[in-house]
Protein backbone atom coordinates (compact mmCIF):
# COMPACT_ATOMS: atom_id res chain seq x y z
CA UNK A 1 0.00 0.00 0.00
CA UNK A 2 1.03 3.71 -0.60
CA UNK A 3 0.43 6.25 2.36
CA UNK A 4 -1.24 9.74 0.62
CA UNK A 5 1.98 11.10 0.63
CA UNK A 6 2.84 8.60 -2.24
CA UNK A 7 5.41 6.86 -0.15
CA UNK A 8 4.46 3.21 0.30
CA UNK A 9 3.32 2.58 3.46
CA UNK A 10 6.00 -0.14 4.79
CA UNK A 11 8.95 2.57 3.76
CA UNK A 12 7.70 4.86 5.43
CA UNK A 13 7.11 2.65 8.50
CA UNK A 14 10.88 1.44 8.32
CA UNK A 15 12.44 4.73 8.04
CA UNK A 16 10.93 6.31 10.91
CA UNK A 17 11.71 3.56 13.00
CA UNK A 18 14.94 3.73 14.82
CA UNK A 19 17.06 0.93 14.45
CA UNK A 20 21.42 1.38 14.47
CA UNK A 21 23.85 -1.68 13.69
CA UNK A 22 23.14 -4.30 16.37
CA UNK A 23 19.86 -2.81 17.31
CA UNK A 24 17.86 -3.96 15.06
CA UNK A 25 15.19 -5.21 16.50
CA UNK A 26 12.25 -2.41 15.87
CA UNK A 27 13.14 -2.19 12.76
CA UNK A 28 12.97 -5.91 11.87
CA UNK A 29 9.65 -6.07 13.63
CA UNK A 30 7.83 -3.54 11.11
CA UNK A 31 9.83 -5.94 8.53
CA UNK A 32 8.60 -9.20 9.74
CA UNK A 33 4.90 -7.89 10.53
CA UNK A 34 4.80 -6.91 7.05
CA UNK A 35 6.52 -10.63 5.97
CA UNK A 36 3.55 -12.29 8.18
CA UNK A 37 1.08 -10.89 5.40
CA UNK A 38 2.36 -12.97 2.57
CA UNK A 39 0.16 -15.42 1.87
CA UNK A 40 2.01 -19.07 1.74
CA UNK A 41 5.35 -17.21 2.95
CA UNK A 42 7.68 -18.83 5.71
CA UNK A 43 8.90 -16.27 8.16
CA UNK A 44 12.30 -16.90 9.90
CA UNK A 45 14.46 -15.04 12.35
CA UNK A 46 17.83 -15.41 14.14
CA UNK A 47 19.81 -14.33 17.20
CA UNK A 48 21.47 -11.55 15.50
CA UNK A 49 18.27 -9.64 14.35
CA UNK A 50 18.68 -10.98 10.54
CA UNK A 51 14.80 -12.01 9.20
CA UNK A 52 14.17 -14.28 5.93
CA UNK A 53 10.61 -15.08 4.28
CA UNK A 54 10.68 -17.75 1.73
CA UNK A 55 8.34 -18.45 -0.99
CA UNK A 56 9.46 -22.18 -2.32
CA UNK A 57 9.93 -22.87 -5.92
CA UNK A 58 7.59 -24.81 -8.20
CA UNK A 59 10.75 -26.97 -9.30
CA UNK A 60 12.65 -28.64 -6.96
CA UNK A 61 15.55 -28.43 -9.45
CA UNK A 62 15.34 -24.84 -10.02
CA UNK A 63 18.17 -22.61 -7.95
CA UNK A 64 16.75 -20.70 -5.09
CA UNK A 65 17.15 -16.95 -4.75
CA UNK A 66 18.13 -14.78 -2.25
CA UNK A 67 17.43 -10.96 -2.33
CA UNK A 68 19.09 -9.08 0.68
CA UNK A 69 19.27 -5.98 2.22
CA UNK A 70 20.61 -4.99 5.14
CA UNK A 71 17.99 -3.26 8.07
CA UNK A 72 20.83 -1.46 10.37
CA UNK A 73 21.69 2.43 9.90
CA UNK A 74 24.40 4.23 11.26
CA UNK A 75 24.19 5.64 14.76
CA UNK A 76 25.34 6.39 18.24
CA UNK A 77 26.57 5.05 21.91
CA UNK A 78 26.69 6.76 24.71
CA UNK A 79 30.43 5.84 26.27
CA UNK A 80 29.50 7.74 29.30
CA UNK A 81 27.60 10.40 31.35
CA UNK A 82 29.07 12.75 33.48
CA UNK A 83 28.34 14.97 36.52
CA UNK A 84 26.43 17.73 34.28
CA UNK A 85 24.19 15.30 33.17
CA UNK A 86 26.11 16.16 29.66
CA UNK A 87 25.66 12.36 27.41
CA UNK A 88 29.64 11.51 25.67
CA UNK A 89 29.21 9.47 22.71
CA UNK A 90 30.88 7.28 19.62
CA UNK A 91 30.09 6.27 16.16
CA UNK A 92 28.17 3.12 15.52
CA UNK A 93 29.24 2.77 11.98
CA UNK A 94 31.26 5.06 9.85
CA UNK A 95 30.28 9.37 10.53
CA UNK A 96 31.70 12.16 8.88
CA UNK A 97 32.03 14.40 12.18
CA UNK A 98 31.15 17.76 10.08
CA UNK A 99 27.50 16.31 9.92
CA UNK A 100 26.49 16.03 13.62
CA UNK A 101 27.52 19.37 14.11
CA UNK A 102 23.69 20.96 15.56
CA UNK A 103 21.97 18.36 15.03
CA UNK A 104 19.05 16.54 16.83
CA UNK A 105 18.34 13.33 18.05
CA UNK A 106 16.62 10.53 19.71
CA UNK A 107 18.30 8.54 22.28
CA UNK A 108 16.86 5.26 22.41
CA UNK A 109 16.81 4.61 26.83
CA UNK A 110 15.54 2.10 28.75
CA UNK A 111 11.90 3.49 29.29
CA UNK A 112 11.39 4.54 25.63
CA UNK A 113 13.05 7.27 23.49
CA UNK A 114 14.49 10.59 24.66
CA UNK A 115 14.88 13.71 22.51
CA UNK A 116 18.31 15.12 22.92
CA UNK A 117 20.65 17.79 20.99
CA UNK A 118 24.23 17.32 19.68
CA UNK A 119 26.37 19.70 21.29
CA UNK A 120 30.15 21.40 21.17
CA UNK A 121 32.32 24.28 22.05
CA UNK A 122 30.11 27.47 19.80
CA UNK A 123 32.83 28.82 17.31
CA UNK A 124 32.50 32.07 19.32
CA UNK A 125 34.71 30.61 22.07
CA UNK A 126 37.06 28.76 19.88
CA UNK A 127 40.56 30.44 19.55
CA UNK A 128 41.61 31.33 15.91
CA UNK A 129 43.53 28.65 14.94
CA UNK A 130 40.48 25.75 16.25
CA UNK A 131 37.83 27.54 14.26
CA UNK A 132 39.98 26.52 11.54
CA UNK A 133 39.53 22.80 12.20
CA UNK A 134 36.67 20.45 11.58
CA UNK A 135 34.92 19.48 14.43
CA UNK A 136 35.63 16.03 15.64
CA UNK A 137 33.50 13.61 17.54
CA UNK A 138 35.14 13.91 20.61
CA UNK A 139 34.62 17.32 21.55
CA UNK A 140 30.76 16.52 20.91
CA UNK A 141 28.17 15.46 23.56
CA UNK A 142 24.41 14.59 23.48
CA UNK A 143 22.12 17.26 25.71
CA UNK A 144 19.05 15.73 27.10
CA UNK A 145 17.99 18.90 29.50
CA UNK A 146 19.36 16.75 32.34
CA UNK A 147 20.45 19.00 35.38
CA UNK A 148 23.03 16.35 37.01
CA UNK A 149 24.55 13.10 36.51
CA UNK A 150 21.64 11.44 39.00
CA UNK A 151 18.59 12.78 36.95
CA UNK A 152 20.37 11.53 33.61
CA UNK A 153 20.87 8.56 34.46
CA UNK A 154 17.66 7.91 35.65
CA UNK A 155 16.61 8.15 31.46
CA UNK A 156 19.91 6.73 30.07
CA UNK A 157 22.60 4.06 30.56
CA UNK A 158 26.04 3.57 29.07
CA UNK A 159 25.35 1.59 26.28
CA UNK A 160 22.43 3.17 24.88
CA UNK A 161 22.45 4.06 21.30
CA UNK A 162 20.66 7.23 19.81
CA UNK A 163 20.36 8.37 16.07
CA UNK A 164 19.44 11.63 14.25
CA UNK A 165 16.17 12.73 14.38
CA UNK A 166 14.84 13.37 11.00
CA UNK A 167 11.13 13.24 9.63
CA UNK A 168 10.89 11.87 6.15
CA UNK A 169 10.17 14.87 3.22
CA UNK A 170 8.78 14.08 -0.04
CA UNK A 171 10.27 16.32 -2.56
CA UNK A 172 9.02 17.53 -5.99
CA UNK A 173 10.22 14.13 -8.83
CA UNK A 174 9.02 11.45 -6.33
CA UNK A 175 12.29 11.99 -4.68
CA UNK A 176 12.16 10.75 -1.08
CA UNK A 177 14.24 12.65 1.95
CA UNK A 178 15.04 11.04 5.68
CA UNK A 179 17.77 9.27 7.82
CA UNK A 180 18.01 5.64 7.16
CA UNK A 181 17.64 5.22 3.53
CA UNK A 182 20.57 3.25 3.82
CA UNK A 183 19.56 0.89 3.62
CA UNK A 184 15.96 0.39 4.66
CA UNK A 185 15.59 1.19 0.59
CA UNK A 186 17.05 -2.45 0.47
CA UNK A 187 15.19 -4.30 3.10
CA UNK A 188 12.13 -3.04 1.41
CA UNK A 189 13.30 -4.33 -1.64
CA UNK A 190 13.97 -7.44 -0.54
CA UNK A 191 10.13 -8.09 0.68
CA UNK A 192 9.09 -6.77 -1.87
CA UNK A 193 9.89 -8.53 -4.38
CA UNK A 194 9.46 -11.64 -1.98
CA UNK A 195 5.60 -10.49 -1.94
CA UNK A 196 5.37 -9.81 -5.28
CA UNK A 197 6.59 -13.31 -6.30
CA UNK A 198 4.35 -14.93 -3.73
CA UNK A 199 1.37 -12.89 -5.43
CA UNK A 200 1.70 -13.40 -8.87
CA UNK A 201 1.92 -17.94 -7.98
CA UNK A 202 5.30 -17.93 -7.50
CA UNK A 203 8.44 -19.12 -9.92
CA UNK A 204 10.18 -22.36 -11.03
CA UNK A 205 12.93 -20.99 -8.53
CA UNK A 206 12.75 -20.25 -5.06
CA UNK A 207 12.72 -16.80 -3.57
CA UNK A 208 14.04 -15.60 -0.43
CA UNK A 209 13.37 -11.84 0.87
CA UNK A 210 16.16 -11.51 3.33
CA UNK A 211 16.73 -8.16 5.75
CA UNK A 212 20.15 -8.81 6.90
CA UNK A 213 21.93 -6.86 10.14
CA UNK A 214 24.84 -5.06 11.05
CA UNK A 215 26.35 -4.47 7.71
CA UNK A 216 27.42 -0.94 8.80
CA UNK A 217 29.85 -2.44 11.26
CA UNK A 218 30.67 -6.47 10.79
CA UNK A 219 28.54 -7.75 7.75
CA UNK A 220 27.69 -9.93 10.57
CA UNK A 221 24.06 -10.88 9.02
CA UNK A 222 24.77 -11.61 5.67
CA UNK A 223 27.48 -13.70 6.55
CA UNK A 224 25.28 -15.67 9.27
CA UNK A 225 22.13 -15.99 6.84
CA UNK A 226 24.41 -16.70 3.25
CA UNK A 227 25.44 -19.52 5.72
CA UNK A 228 21.99 -20.57 6.99
CA UNK A 229 20.16 -20.12 3.76
CA UNK A 230 23.27 -21.41 1.78
CA UNK A 231 21.25 -19.93 -1.64
CA UNK A 232 21.94 -21.18 -4.81
CA UNK A 233 22.56 -17.35 -6.28
CA UNK A 234 22.02 -14.38 -4.26
CA UNK A 235 21.62 -10.41 -5.47
CA UNK A 236 22.32 -7.93 -2.62
CA UNK A 237 20.28 -4.58 -2.96
CA UNK A 238 21.57 -1.48 -1.46
CA UNK A 239 22.70 2.19 -2.15
CA UNK A 240 25.58 3.79 -4.26
CA UNK A 241 26.41 7.80 -4.26
CA UNK A 242 24.33 9.98 -6.71
CA UNK A 243 26.65 11.48 -8.93
CA UNK A 244 24.10 14.04 -10.10
CA UNK A 245 25.02 15.99 -7.15
CA UNK A 246 27.68 18.61 -6.91
CA UNK A 247 31.45 17.71 -6.23
CA UNK A 248 31.18 13.90 -7.47
CA UNK A 249 33.67 12.64 -9.89
CA UNK A 250 31.56 10.72 -12.30
CA UNK A 251 35.37 10.10 -14.08
CA UNK A 252 35.51 8.11 -10.53
CA UNK A 253 32.00 7.12 -9.80
CA UNK A 254 30.42 6.68 -13.20
CA UNK A 255 26.83 8.16 -13.53
CA UNK A 256 24.29 7.62 -11.41
CA UNK A 257 21.72 9.86 -11.43
CA UNK A 258 18.73 9.83 -9.35
CA UNK A 259 15.95 8.57 -12.05
CA UNK A 260 18.09 6.67 -13.56
CA UNK A 261 17.23 3.33 -12.30
CA UNK A 262 18.97 1.05 -10.27
CA UNK A 263 22.78 0.75 -10.79
CA UNK A 264 23.91 -2.79 -11.53
CA UNK A 265 27.04 -3.56 -10.50
CA UNK A 266 30.04 -5.05 -12.47
CA UNK A 267 33.17 -6.27 -10.31
CA UNK A 268 35.99 -8.19 -9.81
CA UNK A 269 34.04 -10.46 -6.48
CA UNK A 270 30.59 -10.24 -8.75
CA UNK A 271 29.50 -13.40 -10.46
CA UNK A 272 29.61 -12.15 -13.91
CA UNK A 273 26.84 -14.37 -15.03
CA UNK A 274 24.43 -12.58 -12.76
CA UNK A 275 25.40 -9.12 -13.83
CA UNK A 276 25.36 -10.00 -17.17
CA UNK A 277 21.37 -11.57 -16.52
CA UNK A 278 20.53 -8.55 -14.55
CA UNK A 279 21.33 -6.60 -17.44
CA UNK A 280 20.01 -8.54 -19.81
CA UNK A 281 16.43 -8.81 -17.98
CA UNK A 282 16.46 -4.61 -17.53
CA UNK A 283 17.00 -4.50 -21.37
CA UNK A 284 14.07 -7.21 -22.41
CA UNK A 285 12.02 -5.67 -19.85
CA UNK A 286 12.81 -1.74 -20.60
CA UNK A 287 13.71 -0.72 -16.94
CA UNK A 288 16.12 2.02 -16.87
CA UNK A 289 19.48 1.16 -15.67
CA UNK A 290 23.38 1.79 -15.63
CA UNK A 291 26.09 -0.05 -14.74
CA UNK A 292 28.49 0.14 -12.11
CA UNK A 293 31.76 -0.78 -11.83
CA UNK A 294 33.80 -2.03 -9.24
CA UNK A 295 37.61 -3.55 -8.75
CA UNK A 296 38.75 -5.27 -5.67
CA UNK A 297 35.44 -4.48 -3.19
CA UNK A 298 32.22 -3.38 -3.34
CA UNK A 299 31.55 -2.37 0.17
CA UNK A 300 28.26 -3.69 0.84
CA UNK A 301 27.28 -7.64 1.84
CA UNK A 302 28.11 -8.66 -1.57
CA UNK A 303 31.05 -9.16 0.04
CA UNK A 304 30.58 -11.35 2.50
CA UNK A 305 28.12 -13.17 0.44
CA UNK A 306 29.69 -14.24 -2.24
CA UNK A 307 33.10 -16.18 -0.15
CA UNK A 308 29.87 -17.56 2.47
CA UNK A 309 30.55 -21.41 2.46
CA UNK A 310 32.03 -22.83 -0.55
CA UNK A 311 31.04 -19.56 -2.54
CA UNK A 312 27.55 -18.21 -3.70
CA UNK A 313 27.37 -16.29 -6.99
CA UNK A 314 26.10 -13.09 -6.10
CA UNK A 315 24.71 -9.72 -7.96
CA UNK A 316 24.52 -6.40 -6.54
CA UNK A 317 21.78 -3.87 -7.29
CA UNK A 318 22.24 -0.30 -6.01
CA UNK A 319 20.18 2.45 -5.88
CA UNK A 320 21.59 5.85 -6.23
CA UNK A 321 21.20 7.80 -2.79
CA UNK A 322 22.84 11.63 -2.39
CA UNK A 323 24.26 12.71 0.73
CA UNK A 324 24.80 9.49 2.07
CA UNK A 325 25.13 9.10 5.64
CA UNK A 326 23.50 12.16 6.83
CA UNK A 327 19.91 12.92 8.31
CA UNK A 328 18.95 14.40 4.48
CA UNK A 329 19.99 11.00 2.57
CA UNK A 330 17.88 11.57 -1.02
CA UNK A 331 16.53 8.77 -3.26
CA UNK A 332 13.98 8.69 -6.06
CA UNK A 333 10.96 6.32 -5.56
CA UNK A 334 11.36 5.57 -9.61
CA UNK A 335 14.29 4.18 -8.69
CA UNK A 336 13.11 1.87 -6.06
CA UNK A 337 10.33 0.72 -8.03
CA UNK A 338 12.72 -0.03 -10.85
CA UNK A 339 14.75 -2.25 -8.90
CA UNK A 340 11.72 -4.38 -7.50
CA UNK A 341 10.53 -4.78 -11.24
CA UNK A 342 14.12 -5.68 -11.96
CA UNK A 343 14.33 -8.42 -9.32
CA UNK A 344 11.19 -9.94 -9.96
CA UNK A 345 11.59 -10.54 -13.52
CA UNK A 346 14.82 -11.88 -13.22
CA UNK A 347 13.46 -14.52 -10.52
CA UNK A 348 11.12 -15.30 -13.20
CA UNK A 349 14.14 -16.07 -15.54
CA UNK A 350 15.74 -18.60 -13.48
CA UNK A 351 15.16 -22.32 -14.25
CA UNK A 352 16.83 -25.80 -13.98
CA UNK A 353 19.20 -24.36 -16.91
CA UNK A 354 20.61 -21.18 -14.73
CA UNK A 355 24.28 -22.17 -14.52
CA UNK A 356 26.78 -19.29 -12.72
CA UNK A 357 29.80 -20.93 -12.47
CA UNK A 358 33.23 -19.93 -13.76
Amino acid sequence: MTSRSGTPELLDALIRTPAPSGYETPAAEVWRQAARAIDGAELRTDTLGSSVVEITGGEEAAPRLAVVGHIDEIGLHITYIDDEGFLWFGPIGGWDPQILVGQRVTVIGFEGQIPGVLGKKPIHLLKEEARKKPAKLEEMHIDIGAASREEAEAMVRIGDVAVLAAEPLEFPNGRLVSRSLDNRLGSYVALEVARRVAEKGGNAAGVVGAAVAQEEITFGGSRTTAFALDPDVAVVVDVTHATDAPGIDKKEQGEHKLGSGPAIGRGSTLNHHVCQMLVETAEAEGIDHTIEASGRHTGTDADAIQIARAGIPCGLVSLPLRYMHSSVEMAQLSDVEAAIQLLVAFAARLGVDSDFSR
